[in-house]
């Protein structure tokens, strides 16, 4: 990409779109599309063809999704499958119709199988059943993926997909109702420090392992990937594998592990209390990333450091929740 190359940046707002954004602009990338969703609905077909028609974008970043935890996944899975497959549908063949040079697809690692080996190699994608509490939002993704190899095969495009572990950082969503283990933590523990409460309730049984990436690391990769020389991106799209590459620390905790952590960087002293009645997930998610790591690239913020930005980002919002 050169720096004045025409780049669009699908969910410029969300946790990963705005990480993506705010690293493209530090790095000098002055043409930058933005839409919000009141000015370019992703699920519109004909409104996002037109936009690609006008702007002609050359690089795509597609980290726009509907997203949420266990509890989010479980209760709306007709939404998180219906709303992503538009959304995807609609920016993948927009950008094939308008000439995008390369493309960034943004799945999750939950599209492996539930009790993939460990660590979780590219290859392992659709070799065993899904974790039951996101199905539907895995299926999307992995529609995604194919969605991207499918078009790489018959149109020639360059499409890549990448797939990253569990992620946080600013601009994370920590709604209690639909958000991920870590930023629900990191809620649960502000609000009884200021409460002067001395217990934690956390879903599950504490056991289960979570590989968690800071969305900055995310968006260094991402743009390290989109910008990888001919020869080499184009070794990433092969007509005998998905165009997937994994996207993580290489390293997990366990969920008591990540709560006792939190509760560290927010100086907080009390006692965890586990709900043994709600769902644990996916035992493990630990991603083999010696694909990514041999391509020049590694994450650079340690867990106790990620966790303190994404708290000091939010507090003033955390302080004010009740």
């Amino acid at each position: 990409m050169e720096k004045d190359s025409r780049i669009f940046v699908a969910g410029h707002r969300g946790l990963v779109g705005s990480a993506i954004r705010r690293a493209l602009e530090e790095r000098g990338y002055s043409n930058l599309l933005l839409r919000t969703h009141s000015q370019l609905d992703l699920a519109d077909r004909e409104a996002v063809r037109s936009f690609f028609r006008e702007q002609r974008p050359e690089y795509v970043f597609l980290a726009a999704a509907k997203v949420g935890g266990i509890l989010a996944n479980n209760t709306y899975p007709a939404e998180f499958i219906y709303d992503n497959l538009e959304i995807q549908t609609n920016v993948i063949d927009a950008s094939y119709r308008n000439d995008v040079k390369r493309l960034l697809f943004l799945g999750s690692s939950c599209i492996y199988p539930k009790l993939a080996p460990q660590p979780i190699k590219e290859e392992y994608l659709l070799t065993g059943p899904l974790e039951p509490t996101n199905r539907a939002y895995a299926l999307a993704k992995i529609a995604g993926i194919e969605m991207c190899w499918s078009y790489n095969r018959q149109y020639g495009t360059r499409y890549l997909s990448a797939m990253p572990t569990n992620l946080y950082g600013p601009e994370d969503n920590f709604d209690l109702d639909t958000s991920h283990v870590l930023p629900a933590l990191i809620r649960k523990v502000a609000q009884a420090r200021q409460a002067g409460h001395r217990k934690i309730e956390v879903w599950g049984t504490g056991n289960p392992r979570r590989e968690l990436l800071y969305s900055e690391d995310l968006a260094d990769g991402c743009i390290h990937l989109l910008s990888l020389p001919d020869s080499i991106y184009d070794g990433l799209l092969t007509r005998d594998s998905p165009p997937l590459v994994n996207l993580g620390t290489g390293q997990d905790v366990t969920i008591r592990e990540l709560a006792e952590l939190v509760m560290k960087v927010l100086d907080f002293e009390g006692e965890l209390v586990f709900d043994t009645s709600r769902e644990d997930g996916t035992p493990r998610k630990l991603l083999d990333v010696s694909k990514i790591s041999s391509l020049g690239w590694r994450a650079r913020t340690n867990l106790e450091d990620g966790i303190r930005k994404t708290y000091d980002s939010a507090r003033t919002q955390l302080e004010f929740v009740t």
